[in-house]
C-alpha cells in the first residue's frame, strides 16, 4: 500500500511540474503513464486478493 501511495504522489508531482514548466511536457506524459500503471497495478492486486477470500 505504501508503494501505491508513493507512486500516486510521484505521478502528481511530475504532472504538476510538467504542466506548469515551459518545455517539460514529457514530465506530464510520464506522470500520466505512471498514474495509469499504478491504477492498473492496484486493480490487479485488488482482484487477486478477492479470489483468495472466496476460497
Amino acid at each position: 500500500m505504501i508503494l501505491f501511495l508513493a507512486l500516486i504522489v510521484v505521478a502528481m508531482v511530475l504532472g504538476i511540474i510538467g504542466a506548469t514548466a515551459d518545455g517539460l511536457l514529457y514530465l506530464l506524459i510520464i506522470g500520466i503513464v505512471l498514474l495509469a500503471a499504478d491504477i492498473v497495478y492496484f486493480g490487479m492486486r485488488l482482484r487477486h486478493s478477492q479470489r483468495h477470500r472466496l476460497r
